[in-house]
């Protein structure tokens, strides 16, 4: 569809010709609804398409506490989704563990994305318009943000499984504001709008309408200028592919074969396809300056945030920073599917199963419970195997040092049954036909 045609239908229509290929019938849509003009609009658009969509809608009021208002804002989206009978959640979020290392509108954004990321609905619509775009990309390049960063946000995104359409991104706010006069409704005015401390307010009352004397079109052109950031930003991740990335660990010798561009490319594209945070440029040439600088059997730690980055092995391997544990830890299982494990952050998991893993008779025999290395344990991995001391296990299979002395090993009284994920001991392991437990 042109741009001009799109921009000569009612906003109603536009929307439907949007989403109508990308709700099947019987869909359930999640608005995520703030109370605010933009998100008032969608609302008032979305209820009168859902029954020409064939989809059922609800909202979603994130409730930050920010503000002294924000009880007052809970209650007016209740009200209104009570008026057009609309299933309304209201989630409720804690920003005072992020907002020292986040800042107060990254951590609200984080929340709101963990609030609709935790709901089961497939398709969730946001309310970004084109001035949200425009203020994303100018604050991003303010930032020194790489292509990344100053690439567009999307009209629709697959995201851990959802799909989140963002319909209104070629709608002005103007364009909003005009439908929402025309409709009488009504809104909310989030007081810290005004307020031009924060960068956002800064470039929305103060530059922009400097930049809309001169160039009115500038909500158009940093959008496309935004499209063409995201398009590099595609080429760039399929170099990358290309280079090595796309597996748990990275390749030390693939990365240092390669130009210092590619080389810091690959990485990023490594630590972002992990869930990491991006580096800060210094950060990242110094993870590759001790990445690839050490020798061979350097235990390599760089920490960015709470997150590091380690070498082991000729790999790079990238995680959250982990916490410091109790030694004496002890957990008993009692059949449970699984069991959380606090030294590693995991789940450990027992599948019940048959001639495979632990025998249940052997394991009957006394308490069982999961402990940390104490020092001198061995154990004889097969029948015709000589008995192994931990630190040789370990090394044989290749466990990360960082990992070793937070293993968790299963007992059964004071008999060391396996070490978990590793080796089962051999007068432990089940026979053919016996029933058994996997423990991983």
């Amino acid at each position: 569809m042109s741009h001009t045609s799109f921009h000569s239908k009612p906003l109603h229509d536009r929307i439907a010709a949007q989403l109508a290929p990308l709700l099947p019938a019987g869909s359930r849509l999640l608005l995520g609804l703030s109370g605010g003009m933009d998100s008032v609009v969608l609302l008032h658009i979305l209820h009168r398409l859902a029954p020409q969509l064939g989809c059922t809608l609800s909202a979603m009021h994130v409730h930050h506490g920010i503000s002294p208002n924000a009880d007052a804002w809970a209650q007016f989206c209740t009200e209104l989704c009570e008026r057009h009978a609309i299933p309304l959640e209201i989630k409720h979020v804690d920003i005072a563990p992020l907002k020292d290392t986040h800042g107060i509108e990254a951590s609200a954004r984080k929340l709101r994305h963990e609030a609709f990321a935790e709901s089961d609905a497939r398709y969730i619509a946001l309310a970004h318009h084109a001035d949200d775009q425009a203020e994303t990309l100018m604050l991003q390049l303010l930032r020194g943000a790489g292509l990344r960063g100053v690439s567009a946000m999307p009209a629709e995104r697959e995201q851990g499984g959802q799909l989140v359409l963002r319909p209104l991104l070629a709608c002005s706010r103007e364009m909003l504001l005009v439908y929402a006069q025309q409709h009488a409704l009504e809104w909310i005015e989030d007081e810290s709008n005004a307020d031009d401390r924060y960068p956002r307010n800064f470039l929305r009352h103060r530059l922009f309408p400097l930049l809309e004397e001169r160039f009115p079109a500038w909500r158009d052109t940093l959008g496309r200028s935004a499209q063409h950031f995201a398009e590099a930003a595609g080429i760039l991740d399929e170099v990358a592919q290309v280079d090595g990335a796309g597996e748990k660990m990275l390749s030390v010798a693939r990365l240092d074969a390669l130009s210092p561009a590619r080389r810091k490319n690959l990485l990023r594209y490594f630590l972002h396809g992990q869930g990491a945070p991006m580096p800060q440029e210094a950060q990242l040439d110094d993870m590759l300056r001790q990445l690839c600088g050490a020798r061979d059997n350097a235990d390599v730690c760089v920490n960015f945030g709470e997150w590091q980055v380690r070498r082991y092995r000729g790999h790079i391997h990238v995680m959250r920073a982990l916490p410091a544990f109790d030694t004496a830890l002890r957990i008993d299982w009692r059949g449970e599917a699984a069991l959380y494990w606090p030294p590693l952050q995991c789940e450990v998991r027992f599948t019940q199963t048959v001639g495979e893993g632990i025998s249940r008779a052997k394991l009957a025999q006394g308490q069982l419970s999961l402990r940390l290395r104490g020092g001198g344990e061995t154990l004889r991995p097969h029948p015709l195997a000589a008995r192994r001391s931990m630190k040789n296990l370990l090394q044989e299979h290749g466990v990360p040092p960082w990992q070793r002395e937070r293993l968790p090993l299963l007992y059964c009284g004071e008999a060391l049954v396996s070490v978990v994920g590793v080796a089962v001991a051999a007068e432990f392991q089940a026979e053919e036909g016996e029933q058994s437990v996997m423990v991983a």
